[in-house]
């Protein structure tokens, strides 16, 4: 085998090192000058029409003279802030399902207080989602709506469909775990780590200690799931957008919602951990919530199921398994080449997504 001497030129290594200070310097320049209120995430124009709790249920205003009759309600997770879906007007999901047309209502769960730490799935699906269910089907004098999960949001939107059929005309999820325990394999183990870790987890002692748990906790759980990556890969990258003011503040509004996320209401954590990730009672028709058996052959509405195909953190086997469970005859899959969050800021995923799941909607109103 032949081998050949790495050459290095001084002068290309001291022009990379002045080019690398330049940015460097300009990067600290924009930095400086930028304060947190500058930093805008979740624009898109909306109002709040349904208050409980902490809880509040957004409307989004219209971006057409008549907007589909069915209204979307979106189910998003605990563990996090909705605002990924909102990021930025030329990256946001909402808007571009109201360019398309739809009618948008999106749950915000809000951030639980101490005493909050007893609530359990059964107040947040036949409670809250199901109330607010109840108060768009009543504004637009419907029986039905239409339902969108994002990721555990899903998963909960999923429980609700089954449980309450009569009121939900088709099911859209995205990134969505169903089967807890599919999707890691010997050729790349980082696909479904964080499911993995959470069955060794000793949830009960993490709720007893903290009550409702810290967003920092869950934070760092979704960060070490891919530790090089989101840990140091994205900061050093960034190197190379410091002179660029756009992508510097495109960088800097993904930072802002990734750590500021809400905590987690204990008994509801432990339940989710306990009976959905441990036990992975979902798939097979053991789940209960408030008392009510969850039995996914009671899905018969049409369901779409969004999966990103290079997502680490749900991956792909542990959406895609709802098809072998669902009640419906009428289930379609849409796969889009991005990871667990460009599913919705990701430049494909922009042309993608919104689209794809209002064709598919007006298709079946």
């Amino acid at each position: 085998m032949l081998s050949y001497p790495i050459q290095i030129r001084p002068d290309d290594t001291i022009k990379e090192i002045a080019e690398i200070n330049r940015k460097i310097s300009k990067g600290l320049e924009s930095l400086s000058s930028f304060k947190d209120e500058d930093i805008k995430i979740g624009t898109t124009p909306k109002e709040t029409v349904y208050k409980e709790d902490k809880l509040r249920l957004h409307h989004y205003i219209p971006l057409v003279d008549q907007p589909h009759k069915t209204p979307l309600l979106i189910s998003y997770a605990l563990v996090n802030r909705y605002l990924i879906a909102d990021l930025q007007e030329d990256r946001s999901l909402i808007r571009n399902l109201l360019n398309q047309g739809i009618d948008v209502y999106l749950i915000e769960w809000g951030d639980p207080a101490p005493q909050d730490k007893y609530l359990t799935l059964d107040d947040y699906v036949n409670g809250y989602l199901n109330n607010c269910v109840d108060v768009i089907r009543e504004r637009h004098g419907l029986d039905k709506i239409n339902l969108f999960g994002i990721c555990q949001g899903g998963t909960l939107a999923t429980c609700f469909s089954a449980l309450y059929p009569e009121k939900v005309q088709t099911l859209t999820l995205t990134v969505t775990p169903i089967d807890f325990h599919a999707g890691r394999n010997e050729q790349n183990p980082e696909l479904g780590l964080l499911f993995n870790w959470g069955q060794a987890a000793d949830v009960d002692l993490l709720v007893e200690a903290y009550g409702n748990v810290p967003s920092e906790v869950l934070n760092f759980s979704f960060l070490m799931a891919k530790p090089f990556a989101l840990n140091f890969g994205k900061y050093a990258d960034m190197i190379e957008m410091l002179d660029d003011e756009t992508a510097l503040m495109n960088f800097l509004r993904m930072e802002k919602w990734l750590f500021d996320g809400p905590d987690c209401a204990g008994e509801a954590y432990r339940e989710f951990i306990n009976n959905f990730v441990k036990d992975n009672k979902l798939v097979k028709n053991q789940a209960e919530i408030g008392g009510k058996k969850i039995n996914l052959g009671k899905v018969t509405m049409p369901v779409y199921n969004v999966y990103a195909a290079y997502d680490h953190l749900v991956p792909p086997a542990c959406t895609v398994a709802l098809g072998k469970h669902v009640g419906s005859d009428d289930y379609t899959e849409l796969k889009i080449p991005a990871g667990h969050i460009g599913i919705y800021v990701g430049s494909k995923a922009q042309k993608m997504l919104a689209p794809s799941v209002a064709e598919w909607l007006k298709e079946r109103s």
